[in-house]
C-alpha cells in the first residue's frame, strides 16, 4: 500500500512540475512593452523610453520603424495573456472574459499598424498597462505625460 501511495505522490509531483514548466515556457520573457521593444530591436530600455518621450510615438510604432512589428505584436500578445491569466487566478475576471479579450486582441492584431489606436481590452476591463507598480514605463518612475493621468484633489 505504501508503494502505491509513493508512486501516486511521485506521479502527482511530476505532473505538477510538467504543468508549471509548460506555463513558464509560454510566458513572455519581457515585463513591459518598453522591455519588449528594446529586446527585439537590440536597443536599451532607456533609449526606447527616451525615444517614446521625445517623439511621442507608441512602442509599436518604434518597433515598426525597426521592421520588428510582428515580433513585437507576438510578445505583446504573450504579455497580455500572462496579465489575463493572473487576473483570472486572482478572481478579478472569469476565464470566459479572458478568452474573449484574447480573441479580440488576436483579431485586432491582424490590422495593427503599431499606433495603438484600437485600445482593445479597455472596454472589457482588461487593465492592460496596469502592472500595479504605479511607476509606468517599466518601473523607471518617468511618465510620458501622454495619458489621462491621475486626478488630484486639492488639499485645503
Amino acid at each position: 500500500m505504501k508503494n502505491i501511495q509513493k508512486t501516486f505522490a511521485i506521479a502527482a509531483m511530476v505532473l505538477a512540475m510538467g504543468a508549471t514548466s509548460i506555463t513558464a515556457f509560454a510566458a513572455s520573457q519581457y515585463k513591459t512593452p518598453a522591455e519588449a521593444v528594446a529586446g527585439i530591436t537590440g536597443q536599451t530600455v532607456e533609449s526606447v523610453i527616451a525615444q517614446r518621450q521625445d517623439t511621442r510615438k507608441t512602442y509599436g510604432a518604434i518597433a515598426a520603424e525597426s521592421g520588428k512589428l510582428d515580433e513585437f505584436k507576438a510578445e505583446i500578445l504573450e504579455m497580455k495573456k500572462d496579465n489575463l491569466a493572473a487576473q483570472v487566478a486572482a478572481g478579478r475576471i472569469t476565464q470566459e472574459q479572458a478568452d474573449a479579450i484574447i480573441k479580440a486582441v488576436e483579431e485586432n492584431q491582424v490590422n495593427c499598424d503599431g499606433t495603438g489606436t484600437a485600445k482593445i481590452g479597455q472596454s472589457m476591463r482588461a487593465k492592460f498597462g496596469s502592472n500595479g507598480t504605479g511607476l509606468g514605463n517599466g518601473g523607471t518612475g518617468r511618465g510620458t505625460g501622454m495619458g489621462r493621468g491621475q486626478r488630484y484633489q486639492r488639499i485645503r
